[in-house]
């Protein structure tokens, strides 16, 4: 098939397969008070989202169980197929953009400093209010498929330390990428991204730097980095 047949085949796609919703952050926020980090990483051809550990196991309590204690959990979203594969190939690629057999989530769990644990990796972070924390980790909860009890569903064993996989929501395309739901995730937590121009890992790290916030309090969970 010739590039333009597969980028129409990919739009197509699209077209008839969505990711995770948005969340609706409220209007006027009841509280300003920034005290919770939230950090990007820039593995090079995606990004990784990095949120409190302890407010995503409030949410998901089996996270909690599956990692015990730590400080931050490092997320990903990726096809299902080509994220998981021990040696992903070009044609797994090209799968995931044309024909994607679902999405997984990549939790990892992160003990502390993000900016010291991905080092030399790139790591911008950004301070939200409660309830943008709150926004972001529904978000996030929203994004793991379910079994019939209601309990995410754990798949193999993740990339790096202590991390895992899990069975996602939504399918993977060209224009629905691990980047889009990131920055679709940061745009919950009412942070002004559009989802759709940031297909990229740079895109979307030169974004949260260009909206970037200082904490305006002490960190919660305490800022090791």
């Amino acid at each position: 098939m010739k590039l333009t047949g597969i980028l129409l085949a990919a739009v197509a796609v699209t077209a008839c397969t969505e990711g995770p919703s948005l969340v609706q952050l409220a209007q006027e926020p009841a509280d300003t008070v920034r005290s919770y980090p939230v950090y990007v990483v820039n593995h090079g051809w995606h990004a990784g989202l990095i949120i409190p550990a302890s407010h995503l196991n409030e949410a998901i309590p089996e996270l909690g169980k599956r990692f015990g204690s730590t400080f931050y959990y490092e997320i990903g979203w990726g096809d299902r197929e080509f994220y998981q594969a021990p040696a992903p190939s070009a044609e797994l690629a090209a799968q995931a953009i044309v024909r994607s057999t679902g999405s997984v989530l990549h939790i990892a769990a992160v003990p502390g400093s993000p900016t010291r644990y991905f080092q030399p990796m790139e790591v911008v972070n950004t301070c939200l209010t409660k309830e943008q924390v709150e926004s972001l980790v529904t978000y996030v909860s929203n994004s793991f498929a379910r079994d019939h009890r209601g309990n995410v569903m754990q798949l193999s064993q993740g990339l790096y330390g202590n991390s895992q996989f899990y069975a996602g929501q939504g399918n993977y395309s060209l224009l629905n990428t691990c980047n889009t739901w990131i920055s679709g995730g940061l745009k919950s937590a009412g942070i002004d991204l559009s989802p759709p121009l940031t297909l990229t890992s740079g895109s979307v790290m030169r974004s949260i730097r260009a909206l970037r916030q200082r904490c305006t309090s002490r960190p919660n969970p305490e800022d090791h980095g």
